[in-house]
Formats: C-alpha cells, structure tokens, sequence
C-alpha cells in the first residue's frame, strides 16, 4: 500500500500527460460521437413514427373516403336496380301465353338433340380407348420379353467379371503381404535410429530450451512487474472511466426514455389542453378576478407575517440572550459546586475525631429562645419572604457547619494574630540577646544589655509594676512555640 501511495503521488512525466490528454480528448469524441448518434437514432425514432402515424391517418381518411363512394355507388345502383326491374316488369307484361309455350318447345327440342349428340361422341371414345389399349399391351410384352433377354446377358457377364477380380485380388493380396512384411522390418530399423537419434537431439533442445525459458520467463516476470508498475494508475483511471461511461450510459438510456415518455405525455397534454382551452376561458377569467382579490388578501397576510416574524426573531433573540445569561449562571454554579465539593473533599480529611462522628453541633440557643423561634407565625412575613425561608430550611444544616466553619476560621485567626505577636516579640529578644553576645560598630551604638558603664547598662530602666488589682485583667499568657515546619515533618 506504502509503494502504490508513493506512485500515486509522483508526478507524471509530459509523455503521460500526453497520453492522459489524448485519451481525455478520445473519450470525449467518442462521448460526442455517442449523443450525435443517440440524438441521429431519436430524430430517425422520430421521423419513422411520424411517417407511421401519416400512413395510419392516411388509411383511416381513404378508409372513410371509401365507405363515402360506396354508399354514394350503393344509392346509384339500387336506383340503376329499381328501373331496370321497371322496364323487366314491362316487358314481361307485354309477353303473351302463347310465345313462352313455342319457347318452351323449342328448348326442349334443342335439349334433345344436344343429348343424342353427346351419346355419339361418347360411344366414338369409348372405341378409340378400346383400339389404344390393345396397341399399349402389345407393345408392352414386347419390350418385356427384350428386357429379360438382356437381363440374362448381363448376369453372365457380370458373375465372369466378379470370378477374375476375385483371382486378380488374391493375388495382389499375397504380393501386399510380402511387401508390407519387408517395409516393416525396414521401418522397424529405420525407427530405431531416428528414435535414439531424436533422443539425443531433445535432450540436448531440452536443456536449451529450459535455459531460454527461464531467461524468458525472467525478463518477463520483470517486464509484467514494470507493466504493472505503469499502467496501475491508468488501469484506476480506466476503471473508474468504464464505470462512469456505464453509469452515464445507463442514464442516456433513462433519460431518452424519460423524453419519450414526457414528448408522449405532452401530445396527449397538447390535445387536452386544445380541448379544455375553450371551455376554461370563462374560467380564467373568473379565477383572475379571484386571484386579484387574493393577492390583495396575501398582501394584509404577508404584512401580519412579517410583523409577526419580527415579533417572533425578537423574542428568539431576547430568548438566547436570557437563555446564554442562564447557561452562564448555571456552569458558573456548577463550578462553584465542584469546587465546594473538591474542598469538602479537602476538609474531610482535617477533620477531627468529633467532627466525624457529631458533624453538626447541637443549638447555642437556649430554651426560651428556642421557644420564642417557634411562637413566631410565618404567616406574619410576606409571601416571597415567607417562601425564601421555606426554600432554605433544607439548608440548616448546612449553615451549622458553615457558621461553625466560620467561627473556627475566626478564631484561628485570632490566634494567629496572637501567635505572630509573640513570635515578634520572641524575634526582637532573640535579635537582642544576639546582639548581645556579639561586638561590632552597630551593636556597639545600639542598646545592649551586655554593655555596661559604671555599673550600668545602657538599657531602658523598666517601670515598676503595681500589685494587681482584683477587677485588673490578667496579665496574658504564655505560650510554647513549635515550627511550622517540624509539625508537617511529623504529619507527613
């Protein structure tokens, strides 16, 4: 597939490019070639069923011209037919009794004769074929009596000639066996060299031959593979041209069939149309008069639609703008969701023994407060106030644990306060007694307890501190220190 890819994509060399063009032009010719004769063969279609259909029509009027001369021929002869039995009637009218008698006599009278002629005509031919078949027998034991002599001749002489082809043929026969005995000991001989001697010779063509054909059968595997190698593509290109050339013939073809079935349609449409044409003018004009009074309708209906479209693609504006605010608010609270969650998940893991097991602390209140909570009517608040505090009574709960949460977090930073208080003050005593232990320029002009002058240091004096009081605050308290630092070591 790799090395098929890579040929694809090579370009192709000018006497390709030729190639390609010149069986571009070929296939258009011959696709041009192809509607010149579809087209030559439905003109011709065409003109055959037009000349068929004037014949037809042709037929039909010389049909109808014909009935028309034969009713006019058939009034005439019945007319030719009722005089002439007119003057018949006359005629015989004027004929009297007496003239159809001596006609009658005279009929019979030739009748007569005519039959005695005829006997003696009959009689005179009898005699003839009595005389011709006396000659006929004559001559016909005559010619048998010749036939059978010369039969017997011809016997003899044909049983002689069969006695000495017999003799002459055993004779030839004898020599053919001798004969045919020497030829084959000669051929036998003669065989056997030729045999030994065309063995040799096909040994030797063998091994030739098989030389020739494997080089053959070489040069030919490689000139099949370059074959292959370049036609591949011109085989792609002239599959898929055979299978478009199918497809868009099969088109042609429904197409043409399409045509003619659409140009039989439109005749028949055409004699509809010529039909209805005359009977719908007075319904055109009132579907006109109709169509005037609806276009002035679908104009009212087109103004209501476009105010109506523009109410409507103001609103689906108005509409995504609300509803993007709404998806806005909604991811940003499904965020702040997730990230309570993950918290959550963080603080769970600080909680304490107490939190785990009591997670929600028991009211602060106390019992009269309580009570005085409960004696309070919620129906003394509005009603939006009144169903915010419904809504949030699932959350009381929460709101313990978050005011808990609250609280702590106050009071660690109380704490924290105070601790970085005392961590400064321990800094400034430890920044202090270094100085102390150490001697330089800038401890020197700062104070410092080690430095000592006439008995006395060059430190602040500090202020006597009075007895404390009893309503006095306690002096605060001190705390132990421990690093940050060698906490989390521990904990980790």
């Amino acid at each position: 597939m790799s090395k098929k890819g890579k040929k694809a994509k090579m370009p192709l060399s000018d006497e390709e490019q030729l190639l390609l063009f010149q069986q571009k032009l070929l296939a258009e010719e011959e696709m041009a070639k192809k509607k010149e004769r579809l087209l030559n063969q439905f003109l011709k279609d065409k003109l055959a069923k037009e000349e068929h259909n004037s014949a037809l029509n042709l037929n039909k009027i010389n049909t109808q011209w014909r009935m028309v001369l034969r009713e006019v021929k058939t009034r005439e002869l019945h007319k030719d037919i009722e005089i002439l039995s007119q003057t018949f009637e006359r005629v015989v009218d004027c004929k009297d009794t007496k003239d159809l008698s001596e006609a009658e006599e005279q009929y019979a009278h030739a009748l007569r004769s005519h039959l005695h002629n005829v006997d003696q005509l009959l009689a005179l031919q009898r005699c003839r074929l009595s005389l011709l078949e006396e000659s006929y027998n004559m001559e016909l034991e005559a010619l048998t009596k010749e036939f059978e002599t010369e039969r017997k001749t011809i016997i003899d002489q044909h049983e002689k000639e069969i006695h000495y082809l017999q003799d002459v043929f055993m004779a030839m026969e004898q020599n053919y066996i001798d004969s045919e005995y020497e030829s084959k000991l000669e051929f036998q001989s003669m065989w056997d060299d030729l045999k030994n001697k065309n063995l040799e010779e096909k040994h030797f063509l063998r091994l030739q031959l098989e030389n020739i054909v494997e080089d053959l059968w070489r040069r030919f595997q490689d000139a099949l593979k370059n074959y292959t190698d370049a036609t591949e593509d011109r085989k792609i290109a002239f599959e898929t041209l055979k299978v478009k050339d199918e497809k868009s013939s099969k088109e042609i073809e429904a197409q043409m069939k399409k045509i003619q079935r659409l140009q039989d349609s439109i005749i028949i449409l055409k004699g509809k149309i010529m039909v209805h044409s005359r009977e719908s003018e007075e319904q055109n004009q009132d579907i006109r008069n109709d169509k005037e009074l609806v276009l002035v309708q679908l104009r009212k209906l087109k103004a209501q639609r476009t105010q109506a479209r523009r109410i409507s693609q103001e609103n689906l504006v108005r509409l995504t703008l609300e509803s993007n605010a709404t998806l806005k608010a909604l991811r940003m609270a499904v965020d702040k969701g997730e990230k309570i969650l993950k918290l959550a998940e963080i603080c769970r893991k600080f909680e304490t023994e107490e939190e785990k097991v009591l997670p929600f602390y028991s009211s602060v209140l106390t019992h009269e407060e309580q009570e005085e909570i409960e004696e309070i009517n919620p129906k003394e608040f509005n009603d939006e106030l009144a169903k915010v505090i419904m809504d949030y009574t699932g959350m009381e709960n929460f709101w313990k644990r978050y005011n808990k949460v609250k609280l702590e977090q106050l009071s660690l930073q109380h704490r924290r306060a105070q601790l970085l208080e005392i961590n400064e003050k321990l800094r400034e005593m430890l920044r202090q007694y270094l100085d102390g232990i150490s001697v330089s320029d800038e401890v020197l002009s700062q104070l410092n307890p080690l430095f000592i002058v006439n008995h006395r240091s060059n430190l602040p004096q500090p202020l006597s501190t009075p007895a404390a009081q009893p309503g006095d605050k306690k002096p605060p308290t001190t705390y132990n220190i421990i690093e940050a630092a060698h906490v989390i070591s521990h904990i980790l």
